[in-house]
């Protein structure tokens, strides 16, 4: 019976130092700057480097095309890793569409300073949307374009105000949902700090929303789009390809979707 007890106690004493590596650790688990696991591609558009000035002591390295006064604004907001040179291969694509389009770096990713949480990638986001109002681009001539962990900062600013839409690529609900699925051992609910609550957000928002996400993912289950979709308030448009993974297939049928949404703003 003493050796049960202290058996028992050994595997609570473990559980409980789990949960605490965990909990401190668990921002290096989210974030992943130095992964570079998305296609390069060379790039076929025209762009100017900017700097964005987010909290002090921190700039964020971004790319900025600028066409047309006339055409919408696409701010890309990139995933939880790799840097802005992985996201090429998508912004070929976009490049080619009637639109504007800046893709900002998140605190810590692509050489920028400062460490990412979701406080501080709220921040960066918000500075860039001022960055561009003070180049006169407004709210209402503005797409926010989130990409994975990115879908959750775009929810963030959509719930304040209204922009000429929102795209979503493979969102989720929320970092305690996604947690709880990678380790369903752990009391995510109680460890997780940046939660990023995109169900509870997005009924909040009232700008045009597409949400993309392929029946594939292996990362984030298509079943967390589809309950964000069915969230979402109107007018709302989903894409839902049977093939594609995580990270979508940028192809003729996605672009043809993204064109159509565009041209109805």
């Amino acid at each position: 019976m003493i050796l049960y007890k202290k058996i028992l106690i050994l595997i609570l004493i473990s559980y409980f130092g789990v949960c605490l590596l965990m909990f401190l650790f668990q921002r290096s688990f989210m974030y992943h700057p130095n992964i570079n696991s998305y296609n390069d591609a060379d790039i076929q558009f025209e762009y100017k480097k900017i700097t964005i000035p987010s909290a002090k002591g921190i700039v964020l390295n971004s790319w900025y095309s600028f066409k047309n006064p006339n055409y919408k604004t696409l701010v890309f907001f990139h995933g939880n890793a790799g840097n802005l040179y992985n996201r090429i291969y998508k912004l070929n694509k976009i490049s080619k569409l009637k639109l504007n389009f800046l893709i900002v770096s998140w605190r810590g990713f692509n050489g920028n300073q400062g460490k990412p949480t979701e406080a501080g990638l709220y921040q960066d986001a918000r500075n860039t949307i001022k960055w561009l109002e003070q180049e006169g681009i407004a709210k209402k001539n503005i797409i926010l374009y989130g990409e994975s962990l990115g879908t959750g900062v775009a929810l963030e600013l959509a719930q304040d105000s209204k922009y000429a839409g929102i795209v979503l690529e493979s969102p989720f609900t929320s970092m305690v949902e996604m947690a709880q699925k990678i380790y369903p051992f752990l009391p995510a609910f109680i460890l997780v700090r940046d939660r990023f609550e995109s169900q509870l957000k997005i009924k909040k928002n009232i700008s045009p929303i597409l949400i993309m996400h392929g029946e594939m993912d292996t990362l984030v289950p298509v079943r967390m789009g589809k309950k964000l979709f069915h969230e979402a308030n109107d007018p709302k448009y989903s894409y839902f390809p049977s093939s594609d993974d995580h990270m979508m297939n940028y192809d003729a049928q996605l672009i043809s979707v993204l064109k159509k949404f565009i041209s109805e703003l």
